[in-house]
């Protein structure tokens, strides 16, 4: 699972942890009961009209075919033989947008998928390798990512997937928790999530704030990165403050014209695809976005992933794509909104209170 320990919009998540926290305690002491539903008409919806719904219809066809409760499999039959040219229609006809809010503001943030240089053997240049998991690994917490890193215990014993030659670049793919590596011959191998040591991550962001080096409005993965290219031994020094470490897999059953997997162990569609809280969001519903700020959003997304930060009934993330492109323009999200998620009727109906 993609999400299982990626932190989530780099930039916004290293520093921010701290104040989401409180604004979510705030959020749960006012709505102890549960969160609040109310069911929407499309009309509703700011630009409902106006975005591309085939493309929608493609990306839920994507994930639906696993969703087992009734109501979702018979809409998803229904979907794989809907004209595409009737796309708003068949959302109109069998959903009804339900707006699920549990007191706290609405949320957006972007993440990618890492595209790292490296090669299949080591040399000068790509020098840091990807880990496989070790079996000793997986009860319970092992090493640290210093212990791990000073001791050599991973060498010679041919877990490596493949050598990088940047190795902050590698801290932050450990971090997203999959992405794809580029070798100089043409080609690629991507990599999961494949477990990690069993400490806790720490953000290095938060840590540089603390220590007085930059605001929290400065901090992003690109700032962290060049700090740390900028100032090698304390850069090194810093990146051992997380403890975490994350071992990866293979993923070479995806295309490469193909996203990443997500959650739903299906691949997600640049900016069609959203991590959501699935305590509030089911995956694989369609979710009407609204995000405010620069650049506004009104877009159809899919919820087919999830993140260790993404919390909340308005929290979500959108996936960008592969690549530093991507990368920057995820980074740069960070907005307000809303989001509505589109629920099977009669299942819509069923949320809300007797006589509602």
């Amino acid at each position: 699972m993609w999400g299982a320990l990626r932190a989530a919009a780099l930039g916004a998540s290293l520093t921010a942890s701290a104040g989401l926290s409180a604004d979510r305690a705030l959020a749960q002491a006012a709505l102890a009961d549960g969160p609040t539903y109310s069911i929407l008409d499309f009309a509703d919806l700011d630009g409902w009209a106006d975005d591309d719904h085939a493309a929608a219809l493609d990306v839920f066809l994507e994930t639906c075919p696993d969703l087992d409760d009734p109501d979702w499999a018979v809409l998803c039959a229904v979907a794989q033989n809907h004209p595409r040219d009737k796309a708003r229609l068949f959302f109109e006809l069998f959903f009804r947008p339900t707006l699920i809010e549990d007191g706290a503001d609405a949320l957006f943030t972007g993440y990618f998928e890492p595209e790292l240089e490296g090669a299949r053997q080591p040399d000068a240049r790509f020098r840091y390798p990807l880990y496989r998991m070790p079996p000793e690994a997986g009860d319970g917490a092992w090493l640290t990512r210093r212990e791990i890193l000073t001791s050599g215990i991973l060498e010679g014993r041919g877990l490596e997937i493949a050598w990088v030659d940047d190795a902050t670049e590698l801290f932050f793919l450990q971090i997203q928790g999959s992405g794809r590596v580029h070798f100089q011959d043409g080609g690629y191998v991507r990599v999961g999530y494949g477990g990690n040591n069993g400490h806790p991550y720490r953000s290095v962001g938060t840590e540089l704030v603390r220590r007085g080096i930059f605001g929290a409005h400065q901090v992003s993965a690109k700032v962290i990165g060049h700090w740390v290219k900028s100032n090698p031994l304390l850069g090194k020094e810093l990146l051992f403050h997380n403890p975490s470490y994350v071992f990866f897999r293979e993923v070479s059953r995806v295309p490469s014209d193909k996203g990443p997997l997500g959650a739903m162990n299906r691949s997600i569609t640049p900016l069609r695809s959203i991590a959501v809280d699935p305590a509030y969001t089911p995956l694989g519903a369609p979710v009407w976005l609204e995000k405010d700020g620069d650049g506004p959003m009104r877009r159809l997304m899919v919820a087919q992933d999830t993140g260790s930060v993404i919390k909340g009934a308005q929290r979500a993330d959108v996936f960008f794509g592969t690549g530093d492109a991507a990368g920057y323009a995820a980074g740069r999200l960070r907005d307000p909104g809303r989001m509505v998620v589109l629920l099977p009727i009669q299942r819509a109906y069923a949320l809300l209170p007797d006589g509602a």
